[in-house]
């Protein structure tokens, strides 16, 4: 975009999409590209001897240089068949591809770039958000109050396992967990699926 936000919003873009990190770049060419077609009702009138060359030329065009000459010069000329051969923007189909793992979306000068690709931390931090939120979602169906201190018991399989394991002081601290067990759930239970994994969770007030 031609501007960035102030740090307050780029705070809730992330909190509210579970966004890990927003950047702010002039140039999204490595995440779209841009495919041209000749819009035949102009381009046929205009240049119907050159129609097949000029199907074939656009094929051939780097997409984001084509889009920027045609933003900055209003037109995109084909010089390899003929100097005469100048396309505006009502003579082209233009639709914005995006690049595998990304998904891109604008609005006039705004564009959004999603990248999807995950890696296993970050598969690892959306399993420990979703615990948390399940924990805490137990916690006021139990009734417990918002200070009370619980113990908090689970049964899985190995990956739920490891991510108690491995982020266990980050649980405890978010749920208010005096500790976390592998053992027969107790207390108030209740099985979830997390992201195609089973978990029965218990929790109980100390």
């Amino acid at each position: 975009a031609p501007f960035e936000l102030p740090e307050l919003f780029l705070e809730i873009i992330e909190e509210e999409l579970n966004i890990k990190e927003v950047n702010f770049t002039e140039d999204v060419s490595d995440f779209t590209n841009y495919i041209f077609k000749p819009q035949l009702r102009t381009v046929g009138p205009k240049y119907g001897k050159f129609l097949g060359q000029i199907q074939k030329a656009l094929t051939e065009l780097d997409g984001n240089q084509a889009m920027a000459e045609l933003k900055s010069k209003g037109s995109i000329t084909l010089d390899s068949i003929n100097a005469e051969v100048v396309l505006c923007e009502e003579d082209l189909l233009i639709t914005r591809t995006q690049q595998e793992g990304y998904v891109t979306d604008g609005d006039h000068e705004v564009t959004v770039v999603l990248d999807t690709n995950l890696t296993p931390e970050l598969i690892a931090e959306g399993f420990v958000r979703e615990l948390i939120s399940k924990i805490q979602t137990m916690r006021k169906e139990a009734g417990f109050e918002v200070m009370d201190k619980i113990y908090v018991f689970y049964e899985s399989e190995e990956k739920i396992d490891r991510i108690f394991k491995d982020y266990r002081e980050q649980i405890q601290s978010e749920v208010l967990a005096v500790s976390i067990e592998k053992d027969i759930a107790k207390g108030y239970k209740k099985e979830w699926n997390i992201n195609g994994e089973t978990v029965v969770l218990g929790v109980e007030k100390v």
